[in-house]
């Protein structure tokens, strides 16, 4: 029955849906090795959402759309301006921070993409800056969404996997930080080679306070979310539940750049999204089990032999199928897909599950921006009004920086999980 994944892969290189490729090479395997077994469907399907972690997802995407939506975002970009617009490659900067403290807000690539993308690529566009260069680092910079807490990857990961969420959201930290510092340090570099770089004036203390104060409420919320989590004050999915209500005080009474007229819509859009994301993980649900039923996994540890037991070369090996993979599957779904197939090799290679979870993360992030699939890619071009082929050429060198990041994620896993294997002692201490 092995057969059944490159037939999934095949499957979805003639893009059927991947919910229903998944449901559908699910459904041929069963009715192959036995019909009977038929009846094992609705049961994984239920088993597969059932899950009260899960909840996460659906709250930390609704908080999502209500932070979009709800003023937040242009109050970050106005404090990132403050932050570091003045320094050389000030515009290219804002981008980068920005977009960092919006993944701490929103955990998803597409909803930074949208939203910084939205509000930087015509107002740079405007100041005489390539609009290309503009677009791509929008879409690359994107990408840390996913990593720094809260992820709906890391989640769906933890859930999958069966491993701790607040580890996984520690865990998360550093890498989702390095992407950021690498970004901006190459920003930095052109900034200064460019005689045209356009900076903001030096702001002055009066003015940086009222711009921390303007954000403060935006700042503090991922503060308040993961400080709950790691202090054990509540569970992820409670937190997921405190976002949504921050997120709509904040948006409705505070700001006021929500109207109660528009709440409907934000819900509706938060429960298309949300209802994909679902389907997909119950398919994914039965596919998991038909592999455990056919024990899949081992035969791919006994077909990869002496590598399966080398955790360099295993390493080396999943990060080269995964960025492949990243071209042409979204991110949701490859979590979906690899993190049963993989999860069994690495540890039967001794490798800990939440650093291979930040691994398959970060892997999977840099799909978002890589050809052809690369969704913030097509995102940001829309948005700027160009062709995804025209930013290419300033791709390559953000997207080298971000492979530099994944191999310090791979290769050096005492730097990645020092913080998880000890936020447990600062607050016993």
């Amino acid at each position: 029955m092995i057969w059944l994944i490159p037939l999934l892969f095949i499957l979805i290189l003639l893009r059927i849906p991947i919910a229903f490729a998944l449901g559908f090479v699910a459904l041929l395997g069963i009715v192959l090795t036995d019909i009977s077994l038929l009846v094992n469907i609705p049961r994984q399907l239920y088993n597969g959402i059932e899950s009260f972690t899960l909840i996460a997802v659906p709250l930390f995407i609704l908080a999502g759309e209500i932070m979009t939506k709800g003023g937040m975002s242009k109050r970050l970009i106005r404090f990132s301006q403050m932050s570091v617009g003045f320094m050389p490659g000030g515009m290219a900067m804002v981008i980068i921070l920005a977009s960092m403290f919006f993944s701490a807000l929103t955990g998803t690539a597409i909803a930074a993409a949208a939203a910084i993308g939205g509000m930087l690529i015509p107002a740079m566009k405007d100041q005489g800056h390539d609009v290309r260069f503009t677009s791509s680092l929008v879409a690359s910079s994107a990408t840390i969404g996913p990593i720094i807490p809260p992820s709906i990857v890391l989640i769906l990961y933890g859930v999958i996997a069966s491993v701790s969420i607040s580890d996984l959201f520690v865990a998360g930290i550093l890498p989702g930080i390095l992407m950021g510092v690498g970004l901006m340090v190459y920003s930095v570099v052109l900034g200064i080679k460019d005689e045209n770089d356009v900076r903001t004036e030096v702001p002055t203390f009066k003015e940086f306070l009222w711009g921390f104060k303007d954000a403060i409420l935006a700042l503090i919320m991922p503060i308040i979310i993961l400080g709950g989590i790691i202090s054990g004050i509540f569970t992820p999915t409670e937190s997921g539940v405190i976002a949504v209500v921050y997120a709509l005080i904040i948006g409705t009474v505070v700001y006021r750049d929500l109207p109660l007229k528009n709440i409907p819509s934000v819900f509706l859009d938060a429960g298309k999204t949300t209802a994909t994301i679902v389907f997909l993980i119950g398919s994914a649900s039965v596919f998991i089990w038909l592999l455990s039923f056919h024990n899949i996994p081992q035969q791919l540890i006994d077909m990869l032999g002496p590598v399966a037991d080398n955790p360099i070369m295993l390493l080396l090996l999943i990060n080269i199928i995964l960025l492949l993979a990243g071209t042409f599957i979204d991110t949701i779904s490859a979590v979906s897909i690899f993190t049963p197939l993989f999860l069994p090799l690495v540890l039967q290679a001794g490798i800990d599950p939440i650093h291979f979870g930040i691994i398959l993360a970060v892997n999977l992030t840099i799909g978002m921006v890589t050809p052809p699939l690369g969704v913030t890619l097509f995102v940001t071009a829309r948005i700027a009004d160009i062709k995804v082929p025209s930013m290419f050429k300033f791709l390559i060198p953000q997207i080298s920086i971000l492979l530099v990041v994944l191999l310090v994620v791979t290769y050096l896993p005492e730097v990645i999980m020092y913080f998880p294997e000890n936020y447990d002692q600062w607050f016993d201490g």
